[in-house]
């Protein structure tokens, strides 16, 4: 592909283990984070995986980057277990409860002026489901957004992508820097290796508050959030079904159900 020496960033979340049910805080209404077991998100690692390709096929280093609590910096050391290079980690207690409007700023302020080549984002959070932050990014930044990438080449300064959509797939064109995110038919994600994994735990990570990016307090957080979730219930026990005891006339059962139902 010709790639050579790119600065590759991939933005990563820690997301509640997808296998996990998820539950809200009665606290605040928010997403309650420690009631299941703190992971990568899955769409994630395949931006991580699709940076590795890329400056595996040249030169150039791997930037993880994570806005989210003391706990995503375990996310952000298994990022690096993949192979990456260096970790950033954004977090600050007034974050808690943005919005993606909110996040976006805090990452779009934390790239600035570090001549990123290509930033990386997954299509999606499995817990969120918004698949914004990426374009919001690029808006910010104002860059090329190159969307739901299915396919990604870099060559000579220029990015080709083959942008998934309902019907197939788009060839899509832009300039370096740009934003892209990836979805996942992309690639299959490697497992760290152990001297990746025993690297990562020395590799650098830089931690920064919202004060060190220049982002008021007052313009991030639940506060601050163009939507909020206002009330919410568990949701109700599975009903009972009924038991059917065949004494020899279980096939009449099942038609009477199936009428009554209106199946047939």
């Amino acid at each position: 592909m010709g790639v050579t020496a790119l600065k590759i960033c991939v933005c990563i979340k820690q997301v509640p283990d997808s296998w996990a049910e998820k539950k809200l805080t009665a606290a605040d209404n928010t997403l309650d984070r420690a009631a299941a077991d703190r992971v990568v998100n899955e769409l994630d690692e395949y931006a991580v995986e699709e940076a590795l390709k890329i400056v595996e096929a040249g030169e150039g280093e791997v930037t993880i980057l994570s806005v989210g609590p003391v706990e995503a910096a375990d996310s952000i050391r298994k990022a690096i277990s993949m192979g990456a290079h260096a970790g950033i980690h954004i977090v600050d207690d007034a974050i808690h409860g943005s919005d993606a409007v909110a996040t976006s700023l805090v990452i779009s302020e934390a790239l600035k002026n570090r001549d990123f080549d290509l930033i990386i984002f997954g299509s999606e959070s499995t817990d969120a489901r918004m698949s914004v932050v990426p374009a919001m990014v690029a808006a910010r930044l104002n860059l090329p957004q190159m969307t739901f990438a299915k396919k990604v080449e870099v060559s000579a300064g220029a990015l080709t992508i083959q942008r998934q959509t309902e019907t197939g797939y788009d060839e899509v064109k832009s300039s370096l820097p740009a934003v892209v995110s990836v979805v996942e038919k992309i690639n299959e994600p490697r497992y760290p290796s152990f001297k990746n994994i025993m690297a990562a735990k020395k590799a650098p990570l830089e931690t920064l508050s919202l004060a060190d990016l220049g982002v008021a307090a007052s313009s991030v957080g639940q506060a601050n959030a163009w939507s909020a979730v206002s009330a919410f219930a568990d949701r109700p026990a599975k009903p009972a079904g009924t038991k059917v005891v065949d004494d020899g006339n279980g096939a009449a059962q099942l038609e009477e159900f199936l009428v009554t139902a209106k199946f047939i």
